[in-house]
């Protein structure tokens, strides 16, 4: 397929380590993917679904100890420790080469090597960025097939040049001791071994997409976000496209796919989506932001998944789609999980394949699901019903807004605007979440989460918030930056804001903060709004409940400013001046609210 000496040698490289029977190269044809299926079904690897039912989709397992992704296994294996930074794993790279060598030599024999080129992006798009992943796992090439574009044409806009990630996988033998997922950021290279599960081998997405391309995004000049893309698109026919970052757990998937309120819907306002994870962005036209997502589908958590919460991403599911570690019914090859607004299947395996029926508890009395809780749909990005049609512009999106979100019981109000983009770069930098339940530890504990980026960051976080700062200067049109909460509760501990589709509501106030057909009111954490400015038309929802959820409390700020400086802490020198500064007049501000200035 390709005569690039560069790509040639490291194939023979790996395939020399490996040792596979043979060697096959993907080319994204139909064809192949459909013996690949039919291979992977006759040795178990894969299961074939109702095809009248779920026409094209296929069921896996993935060993019942990789089920997630392995934050401590995961590493950034730069040439100075200093430059992965406090909130990265590190290992010195030739160390580490070493090292997953001697794990997985040999590690094909009596298997095949896939060779997969693969972009991320359009395909010749000024944002792609191509990538070859050897994988001895038929069940990582068919995601692969689903979450990125798949083509000889890869190889072509490589050239006879070296400018491709080299993304190396092998299972080997699923040895959770011996699992790395490293990243080696001046190389161009990740390395994953004894992992089968999406997140750790699929290395396109969060390893490429992510880590190597916030590090790739700093040398040149651009962005690589853990953002979610979307537009909204008025009654006028105008369309303004919003970049969000949250953390886990904060609904940015339901976000991404928002249905209007039924009055919304009335006056003529649609919601696109253009991207449910990441996104790149770059300065474009007329000097404004642009934003494209380099994904080509999605890989999406099943459990909770039902017509009421995301209804689009369950109508994404219905065709072509990769089901992993959810409930298989065995009735009719159909699956299940947790969640979803049918019944619950009483001849079914449980996604460790044994026997499930619902009522099933343990030696304990605890409830057996059926679905794992982190499982899985792969799904072709084409089949989401509220797809933006500038979803494939090589060009990207214009990016008007960028917002910001955790979920804060109290502190953070339900929106408010930061001054101007250096704030707002401080805004993202402090963003967090508090733990839920009692099971992820102590209830209520804040957890910094930079720009929902803290997993994701391929070097310093200090030089992180830099970049964001030096990104500024570089782009014109700025786009505004805001921070969300929907999660603020009362005193029983119950969300006030109604939270899905009514969000709409506020991001229509930050629409029309953007176009400046909206004023709004200084506060001690940025510009919030004039109640009477979000519209709470058909919603039975007080004014005086949207007071309570824009208060400034001047207790909880202070002990917000405390957290902050701690984690900030861990980036000394390399914490930018910058941000520093922005913290003390936050303190300055907060220290500053009286009784009768606190908003009521």
């Amino acid at each position: 397929m390709t005569n690039n000496r560069y790509v040639l040698d490291f194939v023979k490289k790996y395939q020399d380590l490996f040792q596979p029977d043979k060697v096959v190269w993907i080319d994204g044809s139909k064809k192949q993917k459909r013996e690949l299926t039919n291979e992977g079904a006759a040795t178990g690897e894969i299961i074939k679904l109702n095809n009248r039912l779920l026409p094209g989709c296929i069921y896996h397992r993935t060993a019942v100890n990789d089920v997630a992704r392995v934050e401590d296994r995961t590493f950034i294996c730069s040439r100075k420790q200093e430059d992965a930074g406090p909130t990265n794993n590190w290992m010195e790279p030739q160390q580490c080469y070493k090292m997953l060598d001697d794990i997985a030599r040999g590690s094909m024999k009596g298997k095949t090597m896939y060779v997969i080129p693969f972009s991320m992006g359009k395909i010749g798009s000024p944002f792609a960025k191509y990538g070859i992943e050897l994988t001895d796992s038929i069940y990582v090439v068919l995601n692969m097939l689903i979450m990125t574009r798949v083509s000889p044409k890869v190889l072509d806009k490589i050239g006879d040049t070296d400018n491709f990630t080299k993304c190396v996988h092998s299972k080997v033998t699923l040895d959770l001791e011996n699992r790395y997922i490293c990243h080696f950021p001046e190389d161009n290279t990740i390395y994953s071994i004894n992992s089968g599960y999406g997140g750790n081998v699929l290395l396109g997405k969060k390893c490429l997409a992510l880590r190597i391309a916030s590090y790739l995004g700093r040398q040149e000049g651009w962005m690589a976000e853990h953002m979610l893309i979307l537009g909204i698109e008025k009654p006028d026919g105008d369309t303004k496209y919003i970049c969000a970052a949250f953390p886990s757990a904060c609904g940015k998937t339901n976000l991404a796919m928002l249905i209007p309120p039924a009055v919304y819907r009335e006056k003529g306002y649609k919601v696109y989506t253009v991207g449910d994870d990441i996104a790149w962005l770059r300065k474009g036209k007329y000097g404004q932001l642009y934003a494209v997502n380099p994904e080509f589908g999605f890989f999406g958590v099943a459990p909770g998944t039902n017509s009421k919460t995301n209804p689009n991403a369950l109508a994404t599911t219905k065709r072509d789609t990769i089901f992993t570690n959810v409930c298989l019914n065995k009735a009719n090859k159909t699956v299940w999980w947790e969640g979803l607004d049918q019944p619950a299947p009483t001849k079914a395996e449980d996604w460790k394949g044994e026997k499930w029926k619902p009522g099933m508890v343990d030696a304990n009395g605890k409830p057996i699901p059926g679905a794992n809780p982190n499982s899985r749909f792969t799904a072709p990005i084409k089949n989401c019903p509220c797809l933006s049609k500038e979803f494939d512009n090589p060009k990207g999106v214009p990016i008007s807004a960028i917002v910001f979100g955790g979920r804060r019981a109290k502190a953070a109000p339900l929106v408010y605007e930061a001054r101007d983009w250096k704030h707002g770069v401080f805004v993202g930098s402090i963003m967090a979440s508090e733990t839920t339940a009692a099971a992820a530890g102590k209830v209520g504990v804040v957890r910094r989460d930079p720009m929902a980026m803290l997993p994701f960051c391929g070097y310093h976080m200090g030089d992180y918030f830099q970049h964001w700062l030096d990104m500024g200067k570089k782009i014109k049109q700025k786009p505004k930056i805001f921070n969300v909460n929907w999660f603020r509760t009362d005193e029983n501990g119950k969300f006030i804001w109604p939270g899905f589709g009514e969000n709409l509501r506020v991001l229509d106030w930050i629409i029309r903060r953007c176009e400046g057909t909206v004023d709004a009111v200084e506060s001690p954490v940025g510009y919030l709004p004039k109640p009477e400015d979000i519209n709470l038309e058909g919603l039975d929802f007080s004014i005086e409940q949207l007071k309570d959820l824009l208060e400034i409390d001047r207790e909880t700020w202070l002990e917000e400013v405390k957290g902050i400086a701690e984690f900030y802490a861990k980036f000394g020198e390399r914490l930018p001046k910058e941000l520093t500064k922005q913290l003390k007049e936050l303190k300055k501000r907060v220290r500053a609210i009286g009784k009768e200035t606190q908003n009521k």
